[in-house]
C-alpha cells in the first residue's frame, strides 16, 4: 500500500532549500539533476543533509507551524507555566488539549519527523559507497545518524507514555531504509525497539564524530557535544541515570553559563556561550523566527503575543534571582493583568535564532541523574551551580528526602527552560500531571496587581490566569492521560493500514 507521509524529498526541493548558501549548486536547473547522481559523492550527500536540516526547520505548514519549532511550542502550550491568550491565533487548541482536532499541526509534526528520517536513511545507506574522504563521510554519516535519532526521540516522547511506564507499549513505526511512494507502511514498534535504535544511532554517531571539529559559527551542525546531549536526554527518558549524568557532563564542558546581560538579551543569538545546538536565522531565511511572534511578549512588532506566564510560575523564583526581572504585568488595553515573561525577544531585523540545546539543561540532567541515583550531595552540587549562576538562593540539602531533591530539580527545569519546549515532554517522562492552579487570595478571589497603562496611569486589576484548568471532558488533570499524547494524523491512518496491527 502507498505511504502518504513517508515519501522521499524531491532532489529539487533539497537543492532549492540550500541554494542561498551553496550558490554553485544552482548552475544547472534543479529538476535536471537525477537523484541517482546526488548520492555519488560525499559533497553532494552533504547537500542532502544540509537541505534536510533546512526542510526540518524552515518549512511552513501554516503560520502556527513553522517547521520543527511547532513541536517545541506545542509542548510549552500543553504544560503548566504558559498561560495562552486563547483569542489569539496559534496554539489555542494545544493549550486546552483539543489538539486532536488540528489536523494541520498533526500532519506537520508527523511529516517533518518522518521526512527527516527518510532523508537520513538515504544518507546512512548510501554514504559508504560514495566518493570522498573517509573523514568527510564519517562526519556526514554521524550527523545523519544523530539527526535520525533526534526524530525518533521526539516520536517516542510524544506519541506514547514514558518508557518507564511500559517499554513494550507500541508507539510509532520504525523505518531504517529509504522508502518510496509504493513502500508498504509498517506497524507501530515498541518503545523498547525505538529506544534501542536511538541509542544505537547515537553510539555510532559518537564514534564517527569523534574527530569532527565544528566551527563556532555553525552550531546548527551536529558535533560530538550535541550527540552527548542527545544521549543524556535519551538516558534520562529510559532511566539510565548514571549514563544520563555522564553524557550531560561531556556535552556541556565547553559551554560556559551566559552572563546576566546575555540572559536579558532575548534568547535569539546562536553565538550565546551556553548554546550547544541551535538554528540560525537571517532576514532572507527566517521561517523558524516566526515562533517569536508567540514567545515575544515585549516587542510591539510581535504579532500574536500570546505565550504569557502563569502568575503562579513567578512565585517559584527568589526575589534576587536575575530571572525575576523578566516579569512584568501587562497594562495594554485588552491585556491588562496578563503576566509577561520577556525571555524571548525579536532582534531588530525581526529574526531570532532558535535554541535547541543549552549547557544549563545539561547541568540539570546531571543534577537529576545523580538525584535519581540517590547521590543527593552531587545532585545538589550541580543544582546549586546553576542557581548561583542565576543569583538564586542555594538549595539546602539538610533534612531533605530524595524525592524532595528531585522535585526541586524539576522545578528548576521549569524555571530555567521555560519556552524552550520541555514542558509536556517532562510531564510525560516523569508520569506527572499538568498543574494549573488558580491565582486567588485566601477568599478565593483573583489576586489584584498593579499595571501601568499606556498613558502612565497606575491601575489595580485582577491578575489574568489560566483559563483551562481541566481536560475537555471536564475531568481533572491526571498522570498518563491520553490527552497528553500527540495523535497520528488521519492522513497516515488512512494510507498505512498496517499501523495498528
Amino acid at each position: 500500500m502507498k505511504l502518504n507521509i513517508i515519501t522521499p524529498l524531491l532532489v529539487f526541493v533539497l537543492l532549492l532549500a540550500l541554494a542561498s548558501c551553496k550558490k554553485e549548486l544552482t548552475t544547472a536547473p534543479t529538476d535536471a539533476v537525477p537523484e541517482s547522481l546526488i548520492y555519488t559523492s560525499a559533497d553532494n550527500i552533504e547537500t542532502v543533509l544540509n537541505g534536510t536540516w533546512s526542510y526540518m526547520n524552515d518549512t511552513y505548514f501554516s503560520y502556527a507551524n513553522p517547521g520543527y519549532t511547532t513541536i517545541l511550542r506545542t509542548s510549552d502550550a500543553m504544560g503548566d507555566d504558559v498561560a495562552i491568550i486563547t483569542n489569539k491565533y496559534g496554539y489555542r487548541d494545544a493549550y486546552p488539549f483539543t489538539g486532536a482536532n488540528n489536523q494541520t499541526r498533526l500532519n506537520a509534526i508527523w511529516t517533518i519527523l518522518y521526512k527527516v528520517i527518510d532523508n537520513c536513511n538515504n544518507i546512512i545507506t548510501k554514504i559508504d559507497a560514495a566518493s570522498g574522504s573517509a573523514e568527510k563521510k564519517a562526519q556526514i554519516k554521524g550527523q545523519a545518524l544523530a539527526l535520525r535519532a533526534n526524530s525518533y526521540l521526539n516520536l517516542a516522547t510524544y506519541y506514547q507514555f514514558s518508557y518507564l511506564k511500559d517499554p513494550q507499549a507500541k508507539a510509532v513505526p520504525i523505518y531504517t531504509t529509504p522508502t518510496a511512494a509504493d513502500t508498504e507502511g509498517k506497524p507501530k514498534s515498541t518503545l523498547q525497539d525505538i529506544y534501542q535504535l536511538i541509542t544505537s544511532d547515537l553510539t555510532q554517531a559518537e564514534t564517527l564524530l569523534g574527530a569532527y571539529n565544528r566551527p563556532d559559527a555553525t552550531k546548527y551542525k551536529i558535533n560530538l557535544d550535541v550527540v552527548h546531549g542527545l544521549q543524556a536526554r535519551t538516558y534520562l527518558n529510559i532511566g539510565k541515570w548514571a549514563l544520563a549524568a555522564e553524557k550531560a557532563g561531556l556535552a556541556r564542558k565547553k559551554y560556559a553559563y551566559m552572563s546576566t546581560s546575555d540572559y536579558y538579551s532575548g534568547f535569539n543569538e546562536l553565538t550565546n556561550s551556553e548554546w550547544i545546538w541551535g538554528h540560525g536565522q537571517k532576514p532572507d531565511q527566517n521561517t523558524a523566527s516566526y515562533t517569536f511572534n508567540f514567545l515575544d511578549v515585549s516587542s510591539p512588532s510581535s504579532y500574536y503575543y500570546s505565550f504569557m506566564a502563569d502568575p503562579n510560575f513567578k512565585t517559584l523564583f527568589d526575589e534576587n534571582d536575575i530571572r525575576t526581572k523578566l516579569f512584568s504585568w501587562d497594562g495594554l488595553p485588552s491585556r491588562e493583568g496578563y503576566l509577561r515573561y520577556a525571555k524571548f525577544k525579536f532582534r531588530a531585523d525581526q529574526t531570532g535564532d532558535i535554541v535547541l540545546m543549552r549547557s544549563s539543561e545539561m547541568t540539570l540532567i546531571q543534577a537529576e541523574g545523580y538525584a535519581r541515583n540517590a547521590d543527593l550531595t552531587s545532585a545538589v552540587q550541580y543544582l546549586n551551580e546553576l542557581r548561583k549562576a542565576r543569583n538564586s538562593n542555594p538549595y539546602n540539602l539538610t533534612g531533605k528526602s530524595q524525592q524532595e531533591v528531585i522535585d526541586a530539580i524539576l522545578i528548576e527545569r521549569r524555571k530555567e527552560l521555560w519556552g524552550e519546549g520541555f514542558a509536556l515532554s517532562d510531564i510525560l517522562r516523569t508520569q506527572s500531571a499538568v498543574q494549573r492552579l488558580p491565582y486567588n487570595d485566601a477568599n478565593g478571589q483573583p489576586i489584584k496587581v498593579t499595571v501601568i497603562t499606556p498613558d502612565g496611569t497606575s491601575k489595580l486589576v485582577a491578575a489574568k490566569q489560566h483559563t483551562t484548568l481541566k481536560f475537555p471532558d471536564g475531568t481533572a488533570f491526571i498522570p498518563n492521560s491520553p490527552y497528553y499524547l500527540f495523535n497520528i494524523p488521519q492522513s497516515e491512518l488512512n494510507t498505512n493500514l498496517n499501523i495498528n496491527k
